[in-house]
């Protein structure tokens, strides 16, 4: 009798246990590989039917599958739809006792279970590890695979031993798996966890089917307005907040519209959380209300819309929950609500999760000083912020998980209590003497912000939101979606492809941001802020330009016939267009985009809103003109000057008055009355009634040599 081929008997399994006829879109390429025994790095987008390529490997095989996932909550909805569909399948986690957990590893003994998850803090305990060596563990699957970097968006530290969990194991094969992951965390999963010529396979992170929408909004009113017509026209789907007075704010709003809905955040218990989820997943209610834990192996395909309240902190994360909408593959709705200000609390959470040497050593201290004779703790975290002069209770978590990684100190539960104490592992060294790698907590906290920054330019960027997320991905010539906010509105824009003669002066004045940039292993870092670029491409022959010896460069003077006026109108449509970007910081700096590299290269093709080459103008239709005057630096300082007082007055940023970009629009365009003020780009009616009359003030004055 001929013996099957491997994947013709995994098909076989997928409609004997599955019910399914045939392989989604990139499944059967990732399941052939598995099961040729290779180890291998998996992206796959969610709703892609990422768990059934290493559930159906095991289900062919004799021995375990070892799968590892971050959620109680995840493992169970999985194990729970397996055992119904016959399948031999348990869970090992912390809400098992060592018996149960016991019973369970001699039924792994025994070939009772092919497959068998486990939270990944069981790999911390010995005596787990000891009894796995007499367990045929055939592979690990490591779920959630992105949890193990740093650079990830939910870098979980019991991840981190996986890679000697492994080499403990043997070494079975290994596959990983994530539905995000930017090409610097996919290479920190195959070196942490030391895959041996690994295949990797990166499906398309392209959701057709979902429409991205990004709604600029100034009052929380506004929020509530957009959500109200969201939810009258979608029905079913998830609302994100980013915390847990939020979700409980906008769950009873939403009850008090007479809609059902659940509320789910970290401040539940488990029981609470659970029956929130059932409650869902069984179309109890239709609108879930969530801080972003809900929806990790939530398996309802009928979500229709997805949106965020506040700003995510990642591109990562954004994309991988606005990815719950529409799993069966019919057309969902997914907005963000975007306030700058609301970036305040993900600044709140990286410091919170960035704590600082400093931090770290002031909570060590503190245990030396209040240890007892045994060198132990009963204090809390909310005691040890107050000891210590904290601001962020959060930071106190993170210090003390950093102190216990280095094996510093312990955590230990109080007898007759749900408290937990610290104990001191060394308590003869000193603070002074205490190591740990600073450069690495530093680097962290920088990428974390580096993440919160991405996420910023997507909001702002006036380019396909799909394509500017598959590009963030690392893919290259990605299509434009054609259903999202800014595609829409492209309809009835000017936006089109550039001329030859057009596309030649766009290549020199992105090669002339190239050579004023540097070029690092994830894309480009800016050096210079767009005047001095526009002074080195026209040629300019001041001190700024001389002094740096940037009359040297290649690029130098290459665009003169084009004038400053012209090259900075440009200038804004290619970062409005994707293809530059103004880093966020001390100073604006501007850069390339990877699109815009490619354009350089002249790989890939790009349209623009072009600025007229006769100068900028602009009629409202009461025939109030515009015309670009050229850049006034002293007008632009005493805006500057403005902004500054309104902010402080008002003790919000800067930017919440105005961005640099519609000061540097002010001080071109010099509006002096309300009309033509709201001609310029970034000024609505709501903050040109708020904010707008003393910029004209200043305006008028200099106008009249004031």
């Amino acid at each position: 009798m001929p013996v099957m081929d491997p994947i013709d008997r995994a098909r076989e399994k997928l409609r004997e246990v599955f019910g399914f006829e045939d392989f989604l879109d990139g499944q059967e390429g990732v399941i052939s590989e598995i099961l040729s025994g290779r180890d291998g790095s998996v992206v796959m987008p969610t709703g892609g039917g990422k768990s059934l390529c290493y559930q159906l490997p095991a289900l062919c095989r004799e021995g375990v599958t070892l799968v590892v996932s971050p959620l109680i909550a995840l493992m169970k909805d999985q194990v729970d739809a397996l055992e119904a569909r016959g399948a031999a399948v348990t869970l090992i986690n912390s809400t098992l006792s060592w018996n149960e957990q016991k019973e369970r590893l001699d039924g792994m003994r025994n070939g009772d279970f092919q497959l068998v998850y486990i939270a990944p803090e069981r790999f911390r305990a010995g005596s787990f590890m000891e009894a796995l060596r007499n367990v045929k563990i055939e592979m690990v699957a490591i779920d959630e695979a992105h949890c193990l970097s740093q650079w990830g968006h939910d870098f979980r530290p019991d991840y981190m031993r996986l890679g000697k969990a492994l080499e403990d194991m043997g070494r079975p094969q290994c596959v990983a798996l994530t539905a995000t992951a930017t090409p610097i965390v996919r290479k920190d999963i195959r070196d942490v966890l030391k895959l041996r010529e690994p295949f990797e396979n990166i499906s398309g992170f392209e959701r057709p089917n979902l429409s991205f929408t990004i709604t600029q909004v100034e009052k929380v009113a506004q929020k509530y307005a957009r959500l109200k017509n969201v939810l009258k026209a979608h029905k079913t789907g998830i609302v994100y907040c980013a915390t847990r007075k939020k979700v409980e704010e906008v769950a009873e709003t939403i009850h008090s519209w007479g809609l059902k809905c659940v509320a789910y955040h970290g401040g539940m218990s488990d029981r609470e959380r659970e029956r929130t989820q059932n409650s869902f997943i069984s179309r109890e209610a239709d609108i879930a209300v969530a801080t972003n834990a809900f929806g990790m192996g939530i398996d309802r395909s009928d979500v229709r819309f997805v949106v965020h309240f506040e700003i995510p902190g990642s591109v990562e994360a954004y994309y991988q929950e606005a990815g719950r909408a529409g799993r069966d593959g019919e057309a969902s709705f997914c907005e963000l609500f975007f306030n700058y200000a609301d970036t305040r609390t993900q600044e709140f959470f990286i410091d919170g999760v960035n704590p600082g040497a400093g931090m770290i050593r002031d909570v060590y201290q503190f245990f030396l000083n209040d240890a007892d004779e045994n060198y132990e703790s009963h204090r809390t975290l909310d005691d040890i912020k107050a000891s210590i002069g904290a601001k962020n209770g959060m930071a106190i978590g993170a210090a003390l998980g950093t102190l216990m990684r280095g094996r510093w100190v312990e955590r230990f539960d109080v007898p007759g209590s749900r408290a937990k104490g610290t104990r001191l592992l060394r308590p003869d060294v000193l603070t002074r003497d205490l190591t740990f790698d600073e450069a690495a907590l530093e680097e962290k906290e920088r990428r974390d912000r580096e993440k919160l920054e991405k996420m910023v330019q997507l909001c702002y960027a006036n380019t396909c939101r799909q394509q500017w997320i598959l590009e963030y991905f690392g893919e290259e010539n990605a299509p434009i979606c054609g259903s999202c906010d800014v595609c829409r509105g492209e309809e009835n824009s000017e936006r089109r492809a550039p001329t030859d003669d057009e596309d030649l002066i766009v290549r020199k004045f992105l090669s002339g941001v190239a050579r004023m940039s540097r070029s690092t292993a994830t894309g480009w870092e800016g050096i210079f802020g767009r005047g001095r670029i526009i002074q080195m491409l026209v040629g300019s022959k001041s001190q700024e330009i001389l002094r740096v010896r940037l009359h040297e460069l290649k690029t130098y003077g290459l665009l003169k016939k084009q004038g400053t006026a012209y090259l900075n109108a440009l200038a804004r449509s290619l970062n409005d267009g994707g293809l530059i970007v103004t880093q966020m910081g001390e100073y604006p700096l501007v850069t390339l985009t990877p699109r815009g590299d490619q354009v350089m290269r002249g790989k890939t093709s790009y349209s623009l809103e072009w600025p007229s080459k006769e100068g900028l103008s602009k009629t409202s239709d009461d025939g109030v003109e515009l015309k670009d005057l050229g850049f006034d630096a002293r007008l632009y300082d005493r805006l500057k000057d403005v902004r500054s007082r309104l902010a402080k007055g008002e003790q919000v940023p800067a930017y919440v008055i105005f961005s640099n970009e519609t000061l540097e629009h002010l001080a071109r365009l010099r509006p002096t009355t309300m009309d033509a003020g709201l001609l310029v780009k970034g000024i609505g009616e709501a903050k040109a009634e708020k904010y707008l009359e003393p910029f004209l003030k200043v305006i008028r004055q200099v106008d009249q040599g004031g």
